[in-house]
C-alpha cells in the first residue's frame, strides 16, 4: 500500500484509490458533488479542488502551482496533500457562490433538506451572504421525466451524476445533457421517460434536491425520521438497505453500501415494494377454527361479545382482530380503546400444539412442516427443531421457491440485451426470496436432505397426510387455485403467514405473522452471504413476530432473542458456523455448502 501525507497525517491508501478516499482514511472530508465511487470521474464541480505537492528523498516538498481535483488524482506514494489551506477555502467559497447564483432558495419546502450536500457544504465551506443582485434564472420542474421520479430544474447544479448513472450502471441512458452554457440542464428524450428498474437510484446519487422520489415528496422531513439497517426481500441477492421509520410507520427504503452484496444501489422492485406491508389485507391477529365456520357462528357478534369471549378462556374465534371487528361493525360503533381485550396467543398456541401432538402420537409420518424461504434462519431452526424433538418420522419440506423470468442483468446494451458474461454491474435475480440457501441447509441439516414442496404436493394427491404446517410470509398470492383445492380435504391444516389468502380462509389454526421490517433474524443470499436483519418498526398488536410466535409455540423458557438462537444455530449446524462471530453492516461470507443446495423432489 502507498503511503500519502494528508494535512500533516500520514495515511495508508490502496491501489486506485483517489485523494477523496484517502483523506477519507484520515478521516478529513473534502467536498465533492460530482464524485462517486461507483460511476466514472468526471471532475466537473470543481469543489473538491486541493494543493498537492510531492515529498523528495531528501524531504523537501514542491506543490504545484495549481489546485488539482482531489477526485482525479491518484493516490501514490510520496503525496503531500493539504486541504486547509486558504488557497484551497478560498476555491470552495468562489465555487459554492457560482453553484449558489441561480438555485432557488427553497430549503423550506424541498425533500433534500435535511441531507443535502449543498446545506452542508455551504454552512461549512461557503459565504454567508451573497453578492447576486439580479434576478435568478428560473426554469420549468419536470413531472414527466419518470414514474417515480420529479426533477426541480431549477435546484440542479450539473454534477450528471445521473445522467452518468443511466449510462454505465443501468445502460438505458433515458437522462441527458440538454444546451449548454448557462442554460444546460437535465433531460429526457420525448417518449422516453427515465423508467428503468433501477430508475430510483437516481434520487440517492442526486446531492441536492433536484431529483426527487414521487413517492416520498412532501410525505416526512427527514430529520424525524428513524433509519435502521435491513437488507431487502426482494430477490435472492439481498441487496443492504435503510428502513426510515417514524412512529412505526415505514416512509422509504433505500440502499446502503454493501460491496460484498451489490455495492450502493438497489432495484425498483425492492424500494417501492413493500406496500404491502401497511396494506389491508395483512392478518391482524391468530384465529381457530377455518373462517367459514367463524363466521357462520359469530359473524354477527358485536366487537365487545368477541372481547368477552376472548376473555372467558375460550378459543380466539374472531376472523380478524377486535379492532377490525369494531371497523367492520355496522350496526355497532365501538371505539377500540373502549373494548374490553385479552392476549389471543396463549389460547391459540396451546390449541396448535394440541392439534399437532394428536396426529404426531397415532401416525408422525402422515405430518409434514413445510418450511418458507421467507423464514429467517433462527426462525427455521427454531421450527425444524421444535419438530424434530416431537419426531423424527415428521417429513419437513421447503415451501414453494419463486422464480419469475430469468435473472435481470445490467448494464443493458444499446438494443436492450443483457450485458456480455462477466460485464455485469448489477443484477436482479430471478428467485424472489431472500433466504432459501440458509432455510435449506437448516432442513439438511435436520433431515439429511432437502425435500421440495412439490413431494408434498404430490403426498397431497394421495391423500396420504393427515396435517400440515405451512408457513407463508410472501408479499403476494403464493399458491394457484388448483394447489389450494388440493389442502381442503386436511383435518388439520396450521398456516402462518403474513396476508390474507385462500389458503388462511381455508386454515383450521391461522398463526398471523409478521412482515421483514417487523423481525430480528439473519438471511443468507444466493452467494452464500449472511446479513443481519434488524427490526425497525412494531408490528400490529395481536401480531407475533414469527421467531417468537415459534419460540413460544416451542415452549422455550424465557424471552426470544434472536442473537441467542444464531448462537445456537451456529454450534449445531456446520454450515452456518460463520454465525458464531458478529455479522457487522456487510455480513459474512458463509463456507459454500454444494449439497446444501440441492433440492429433491
Amino acid at each position: 500500500m502507498a503511503t500519502i501525507v494528508v494535512n500533516d497525517i500520514e495515511v495508508e491508501v490502496g491501489a486506485k484509490e483517489n485523494l477523496v478516499q484517502a483523506a477519507q482514511r484520515a478521516g478529513i472530508e473534502i467536498p465533492h458533488y460530482c464524485w462517486h465511487p461507483s460511476l466514472s470521474v468526471v471532475a466537473s464541480c470543481r469543489m473538491c479542488l486541493v494543493e498537492v505537492g510531492e515529498k523528495s528523498h531528501d524531504g523537501t516538498i514542491t506543490m504545484l502551482p495549481r489546485l488539482m481535483p482531489a477526485c482525479q488524482t491518484a493516490a501514490r506514494s510520496n503525496i503531500v496533500v493539504r486541504t486547509n489551506t486558504e488557497k484551497v477555502k478560498k476555491a470552495q467559497s468562489q465555487t459554492l457562490e457560482y453553484l449558489l447564483l441561480n438555485h432557488p432558495l427553497d430549503c423550506s419546502i424541498c425533500d433534500q433538506a435535511g441531507e443535502c450536500y449543498l446545506q452542508d457544504y455551504t454552512y461549512k465551506f461557503g459565504n454567508a451572504q451573497s453578492r447576486l443582485n439580479e434576478p435568478k434564472v428560473q426554469r420549468l420542474d419536470k413531472y414527466h421525466i419518470g414514474q417515480q421520479i420529479a426533477l426541480f430544474t431549477d435546484r440542479c447544479v450539473m454534477c450528471t451524476r445521473c445522467v452518468r448513472f443511466t449510462r454505465e450502471i443501468s445502460g438505458t441512458s433515458e437522462l441527458q445533457v440538454v444546451n449548454r452554457g448557462s442554460v444546460e440542464e437535465i433531460d429526457v428524450f420525448p417518449g422516453n421517460p427515465c423508467d428503468n428498474k433501477l430508475a430510483g437510484n437516481v434520487v440517492d446519487l442526486c446531492p441536492v434536491g433536484a431529483l426527487c422520489s414521487k413517492d416520498f415528496l412532501y410525505k416526512k422531513r427527514v430529520w424525524w425520521l428513524k433509519t435502521q439497517n435491513s437488507v431487502c426481500q426482494g430477490c435472492s441477492t439481498g441487496c443492504s438497505i435503510h428502513i426510515d421509520q417514524e412512529k412505526d410507520r415505514l416512509y422509504r427504503l433505500r440502499p446502503r453500501e454493501n460491496p460484498l452484496a451489490q455495492g450502493s444501489f438497489m432495484c425498483d422492485d425492492g424500494r417501492f415494494g413493500w406496500k404491502y406491508i401497511e396494506s389491508g389485507n395483512r392478518l391482524l391477529a391468530p384465529r381457530i377454527g377455518r373462517l367459514r365456520d367463524v363466521k357462520s357462528t359469530g359473524e354477527r357478534s358485536s366487537a365487545r361479545e368477541l372481547a368477552a369471549t376472548n376473555m372467558s378462556g375460550s378459543h380466539w374465534s374472531g376472523s380478524s382482530s377486535v379492532q377490525q371487528v369494531a371497523a367492520e361493525s355496522s350496526n355497532e360503533h365501538i371505539a377500540v380503546n373502549e373494548l374490553s381485550r385479552t392476549d389471543p396467543w396463549p389460547a391459540t398456541l396451546d390449541a396448535t400444539r394440541h392439534a399437532i401432538d394428536q396426529i404426531v402420537a397415532k401416525s408422525p409420518e402422515r405430518f409434514v412442516a413445510v418450511l418458507s424461504p421467507m423464514m429467517f434462519c433462527e426462525e427455521a431452526f427454531l421450527l425444524a427443531k421444535y419438530f424434530e424433538s416431537l419426531s423424527q418420522k415428521i417429513m419437513l419440506a421447503l415451501g414453494p421457491v419463486p422464480i419469475v423470468g430469468e435473472d435481470d442483468l445490467y448494464p443493458k446494451r444499446s438494443n436492450g440485451s443483457p450485458p456480455a458474461a462477466g460485464n455485469a454491474k448489477f443484477a436482479i435475480r430471478a428467485e424472489k426470496c431472500p433466504n432459501r440457501l440458509g432455510v435449506q441447509w437448516v432442513l439438511k441439516h435436520f433431515q439429511r436432505e432437502v425435500i421440495s414442496f412439490e413431494s408434498v404436493v404430490g403426498r397431497l394427491d394421495d391423500r396420504s397426510l393427515s396435517g400440515i404446517y405451512i408457513v407463508g410470509g410472501y408479499p403476494g398470492p403464493w399458491l394457484d387455485d388448483s394447489l389450494l383445492r388440493k389442502f381442503e380435504g386436511l383435518s388439520t391444516l396450521i398456516v402462518q403467514d403474513l396476508l390474507i389468502s385462500p389458503l388462511t380462509d381455508m386454515a383450521t389454526i391461522l398463526l398471523a405473522s409478521a412482515s421483514f421490517v417487523e423481525r430480528h433474524g439473519t438471511v443468507v443470499n444466493y452467494a452464500g452471504l449472511a446479513q443481519e436483519v434488524h427490526q425497525a418498526i412494531r408490528g400490529p398488536a395481536d401480531v407475533r413476530s414469527d421467531g417468537r410466535l415459534i419460540f413460544e409455540l416451542s415452549q422455550r423458557v424465557g424471552l426470544y432473542d434472536a442473537k441467542a438462537i444464531r448462537q445456537e444455530m451456529a454450534r449445531e449446524i456446520p454450515a452456518l458456523a460463520g454465525l458464531s462471530s458478529e455479522l457487522g453492516s456487510r455480513g459474512i461470507q458463509l463456507l459454500p455448502c454444494d449439497e446444501g443446495t440441492s433440492v429433491h423432489a
